[in-house]
């Protein structure tokens, strides 16, 4: 159980940190490729698969930054531009 409730609170973390950038096409960017990781970090840690906690994770994380604004969060220029 314990195992879980890390996973879901590392899941937490860099979901806040999903939107980074100005436009809506870098946060959902930056948002999808952070979702991505953490989806395919929490399938490995619970034993399900890589690939789809990747896939959707990697959706999730788009949503989230193509649909916040940078008011709601604001990382900062992201390191692409």
């Amino acid at each position: 159980m314990k195992k879980y409730i890390n996973t879901f609170a590392f899941m937490i973390v860099l979901g806040a940190l999903s939107a980074c950038g100005s436009s809506t096409s870098d946060r959902a960017l930056s948002g999808a490729g952070i979702g991505a990781a953490t989806g395919a970090a929490a399938g490995a840690i619970t034993g399900g698969s890589v690939g789809g906690g990747a896939l959707l994770g990697g959706a999730v994380g788009a949503a989230a930054g193509g649909l916040t604004k940078e008011e709601d969060v604001n990382l900062g220029k992201p390191v692409w531009r």
